[in-house]
């Protein structure tokens, strides 16, 4: 995949850097990650308007991981088999893309 300067990818292209590589605009937010990606990593976006994703409210590591981490549980119940009980805990996750349950 290719793409021109000025594309949107999931961030805004700035330059190409050799054959596979491209130097993104990354928001304030961001300023520790290296703003220089190779092509595998960037996904074409197909939207026209803006598709900011907020970042409040996300929990990063060292690496600058995204950590997902359980915020509540939902639901509990005791699912009984002939001889067992097995305790099901329904919870609820933060995400990157959005609420998610387990």
């Amino acid at each position: 995949m290719e793409f021109q300067v000025g594309e949107k990818v999931m961030l805004k292209v700035l330059e190409k850097v050799g054959e596979v590589s491209y130097k993104l605009e990354l928001p304030e937010e961001l300023s520790r990650v290296h703003n220089t990606f190779h092509v595998s990593n960037l996904k074409k976006c197909y939207a026209d308007e803006p598709l900011a994703v907020p970042l409040d409210g996300l929990h990063f590591d060292d690496k600058l991981q995204f950590v997902e981490e359980p915020v509540e549980i939902m639901d509990r119940e005791v699912k009984r088999l002939k001889r067992s009980r097995i305790p099901l805990v329904k919870v609820l996750w933060n995400s990157r893309r959005g609420p998610e349950f387990t």
